[in-house]
């Protein structure tokens, strides 16, 4: 068996005031890498905290989260950031393009932050601009762009440094029926394409449905695999 990620005993729990709130306790799931997996639940299951977890964005209370292995949290923040930065992509509700840049810039952002040279760095954003159907956008900026089509840069944006796990947070959840299946369509392709582990959270039944596993999550436990 070919894990990806290894979770094991993972709980977070917030302190407000003299209280204790926990959101998630005791996860123990795995991933195996190019699968596609749906973290579904109700409001305030904990989906979104534990995507946040194994995208190392937030440390858990205890338990482990191992990448290959290795556990991701005993890396200090710089490790970790660079962790993250390198093995993991993210694509949330709301884009957060920069508004002042072109479709091609934002995308070739992370990149050249990444310190990769300009013209590796558009090359790649290029042809990832090109796989989400966007070839001839690449100029317009954001608020030249519908919806559907600023989700598509951000998605390529969290391609361009060849994450081996891209993590979407409700990807379609202020678009329309048909752009969000458009959205799910390229997702797959995609997942497909470059060999990705993708992980969704997702209210969209149509969505998660077309994920390979489903994953419940009932009071920060999970309830059920599917």
């Amino acid at each position: 068996m070919n894990n990806l990620l290894e979770v094991r005993g993972l709980s977070k729990t917030y302190q407000s005031g003299a209280n204790q709130l926990e959101v998630l306790s005791g996860i123990d799931l795995d991933l195996q890498a190019g699968t596609t997996t749906a973290l579904v639940g109700a409001s305030g299951a904990g989906k979104s905290t534990l995507m946040h977890l194994l995208g190392a964005l937030d440390r858990p209370s205890s338990g482990t989260v191992c990448f290959r292995g290795v556990n991701i949290f005993s890396k200090n923040d710089r490790q970790l950031a660079e962790f993250r930065n390198r093995s993991i992509g993210f694509v949330f509700q709301f884009h957060h393009l920069l508004p002042e840049f072109t479709a091609l810039e934002n995308v070739m952002m992370p990149a050249l932050i990444g310190r990769i040279s300009r013209a590796i760095a558009r090359e790649k954003a290029e042809s990832l601009l090109e796989d989400v159907g966007l070839a001839q956008r690449m100029t317009h900026r954001p608020g030249e762009l519908s919806g559907g089509e600023q989700q598509r840069v951000a998605i390529a944006r969290a391609l361009v440094l060849d994450p081996e796990l891209l993590l979407a947070d409700e990807p379609t959840g202020n678009l329309d029926m048909k752009t969000s299946d458009g959205i799910h369509a390229m997702l797959a392709e995609l997942q497909v394409k470059k060999g990705l582990t993708l992980v969704v959270v997702t209210h969209n039944e149509r969505l998660a449905s077309a994920m390979g596993t489903t994953i419940h999550l009932l009071d920060g436990r999970v309830e059920k695999t599917t």
